[in-house]
């Protein structure tokens, strides 16, 4: 393929939709989140990841399992857990089994934002979704998202 080759060019489109539709629903969550909770879309993210752990076998989750599930680098995890926890929204601790482990928990206080702020994201995602499927070139990315079945 060369750089003039219809299939690479549409590929290229297509990419740049949905990275489209990816940055204007992440910034209208954002600001949604923001004003109501004073929490970004990765703090939320990851106080929903986090809430998901269980103390049974597997339960927890190394910090580089936690950075994959916010898609953000290790070191940038580490800094937004620490920001969390020091508003008393995490809370870190050793693993029994592996001193070298360090487990992160959702404190009562972040279960509770976490709780309150659900709406406000799952709104602002439905308006995000409805405002992109006025757009022709966003529409069948935003029908392909709504029609995905990913297993909870």
């Amino acid at each position: 393929m060369t750089a003039t080759d219809p299939a690479l060019t549409a590929l290229a489109q297509s990419w740049c939709a949905l990275s489209l539709l990816h940055g204007r629903i992440e910034a209208h969550i954002e600001r949604a989140l923001q004003a109501g909770h004073d929490l970004s879309v990765r703090e939320y993210s990851l106080l929903d990841v986090l809430s998901r752990q269980h103390s049974g076998t597997g339960g927890h989750l190394q910090m580089k399992q936690v950075a994959d599930a916010v898609v953000l680098s290790q070191s940038a995890t580490t800094r937004l857990v620490t920001r969390l926890e020091d508003r008393g929204l995490l809370t870190r601790y050793l693993c029994d089994t592996d001193r070298r482990g360090i487990y992160t928990d959702v404190t009562e206080a972040g279960l509770t934002l976490l709780e309150a702020a659900r709406p406000t994201n799952d709104g602002a995602l439905r308006a995000a979704l409805d405002d992109a499927a006025r757009n022709p070139e966003l529409a069948p990315l935003v029908r392909a998202v709504e029609e995905l079945k990913v297993p909870v």
